[in-house]
């Protein structure tokens, strides 16, 4: 371990190499590819030992993580001795979870003994926390093996990782472009098969828009429903944790294990975890009512995205859904409401980072006032999209403006709760495409912010309404994922599985993958 947040990947997993002998470079190259059940399948059964597939993850960091940048921190040694631990546990004839000794890649907004959390940003380099997050450590009774922190847009502002003060991750598929964000060092990881699963957050689609660009399955749980306390806050209203996966059931599998009342979070719901494993495996919707989102289409919307959009809803009908189309009129309103809500809940939360408490500290020479001190590191500390959206919000939480800007924007919001309402005494789950385009280059956008911001248009309904949604993938638009989103009614999670379950398995949307064949940038 290291107080360093960005090590080189490739220094850091190779400083381990107690089980490398263990599996050749032809099985290593055969675990990265298993998925998180099959992984767990094979420990469970002995064919592998969890040291070995943390090691076939290390390799894999090791191997391309100075291409794709997922990874700020590897903790190959604390990995070795979680997956080791497991295996005498394992040996000794102890009953263990159904993740137990898989590897995966953890978000760096979460808080984790051992390891710095830096959120992507410069005001917090160096820091490390005195505490798991809920997340964390229900992933450690678990027994699921952290890899490490996976990069981020700072305090998860953003929708392409090109915000993160580490410099920006890259999309496995092609590394020329974008891999989705605020999660895109999570997304990455999963893609590249760095880890077979990732824990992302999602405020405004950050889960599920680089899911459906680097062509995985990405779920926003109800809010309420995974514990927030130890999750960094961006905006506390909106943020949440879940899953990101290469299948259905490797997300549903990782949803269980993290979701469930925390008295920690006063924001956590006490309410039974839906049956989301038991959904995945159905694999039967007859009968189910699709609503077809008649807003989240037309102008801005790529035409290839909206092909494969349309030919995954004719999946749909051919699986037995009864499909109709919904309308939803305040979804158009999200984006606008999205930008005022979301910046002032920031500009609140991010108060705390004042060169006094934690993290860096500028031009504390003896001499300078504390109000000097706190401008210095602010001013060094935090990135141009973090400053943007302070500003923003502290504007809209004004005397004078609060209740022109954020009192509107919470009116609206409360119109789209009821669009949602109103669609579900109709259907039982809402489709839409994730994003309006496939991954964009690097560079594209960082010059137009809101021109970024459109690329959450379908997903920011759902988190300001606290329902569910999922991301899974719909195919490929000129050789990039694209993906299908599914909208449910809170605490209704499972209908997202059921669903996603079922087409997943119809569309095989994962066919084309470049590093099945190992890409040559790779």
């Amino acid at each position: 371990m290291t107080d360093n947040p960005t090590p080189s990947a490739t220094t850091t997993a190779a400083a381990t190499t107690t089980a490398a002998a263990a599996t050749g470079a032809a099985a290593a190259t055969d675990v990265v590819h298993l998925t998180a059940a099959a992984t767990a399948a094979a420990i469970a059964a002995g064919e592998l030992s969890a040291v070995e597939a943390t090691q076939a993850a290390l390799d894999r960091i090791a191997k391309v993580d100075d291409t794709i940048h997922a990874f700020l921190h590897v903790d190959a040694e604390g990995a070795l001795a979680a997956a080791r631990s497991v295996d005498e546990r394992r040996a000794a004839g102890e009953r263990l979870g159904p993740l137990a000794g898989v590897p995966l890649a953890l978000k760096d907004v979460l808080t984790a003994r051992g390891m710095p959390t830096t959120c992507g940003s410069r005001i917090l380099e160096g820091w490390h926390a005195p505490y798991d997050a809920t997340v964390v450590s229900r992933l450690r009774a678990a027994d699921v093996v952290l890899l490490g922190k996976v990069n981020m847009d700072e305090f998860a502002m953003g929708s392409s990782t090109e915000n993160s003060a580490y410099g920006p991750t890259r999309n496995p598929w092609d590394t020329t472009r974008i891999p989705g964000g605020s999660s895109g060092g999570s997304a990455a990881a999963v893609a590249a098969l760095e880890a077979p699963l990732a824990i992302g957050t999602d405020t405004g689609g950050s889960i599920r828009q680089p899911a459906a660009v680097c062509g995985l399955v990405g779920v926003k749980p109800t809010y309420g429903g995974v514990s927030r306390y130890g999750l960094v806050a961006f905006s506390s209203s909106l943020d949440q944790a879940g899953p990101l996966a290469r299948t259905v059931t490797d997300a549903a599998l990782l949803h269980a294990a993290i979701a469930g009342h925390d008295p920690l979070d006063s924001t956590s719901v006490d309410v039974p975890v839906p049956a989301v494993v038991a959904a995945a495996g159905r694999r039967d919707i007859r009968g189910v009512r699709v609503g077809v989102v008649r807003e989240l289409a037309g102008d801005g919307y790529d035409p290839g995205v909206e092909a494969a959009f349309t030919a995954a809803v004719e999946t749909l009908t051919a699986l037995g859904a009864e499909v109709v189309e919904v309308s939803c009129p305040h979804f158009t309103y999200a984006l606008p409401a999205y930008y005022l809500i979301a910046p002032s809940e920031c500009s609140s939360n991010l108060a705390r980072f004042d060169a006094m408490r934690f993290g860096l500290r500028i031009g504390d020479d003896g001499q300078a006032g504390a109000e000097e001190v706190m401008s210095r590191t602010r001013e060094a500390g935090f990135g141009p999209e973090v400053k943007r959206r302070i500003i923003l919000g502290t504007y809209a939480l004004s005397s004078g403006y609060y209740d022109a800007y954020y009192g509107q924007a919470q009116k609206v919001r409360t119109l789209i709760s009821r669009d949602f309402s109103a669609a579900f005494e109709q259907v039982d789950v809402l489709v839409s495409p994730t994003t309006p385009t496939p991954a964009f280059p690097l560079g594209a956008k960082v010059d137009d912010p809101v021109a970024m911001y459109l690329s959450d248009l379908c997903t920011i309904p759902s988190n300001l309404a606290g329902g569910p949604a999922m991301s899974l993938p719909a195919g490929l638009v000129d050789g990039l994922p694209v993906g299908i989103q599914i909208m449910a009614p809170p605490f209704a999670d499972d209908r997202l599985y059921l669903v996603g379950g079922a087409l997943e398995e119809a569309l095989d949307a994962r066919r084309g993958h470049p590093l099945l064949d190992e890409a040559p940038a790779l």
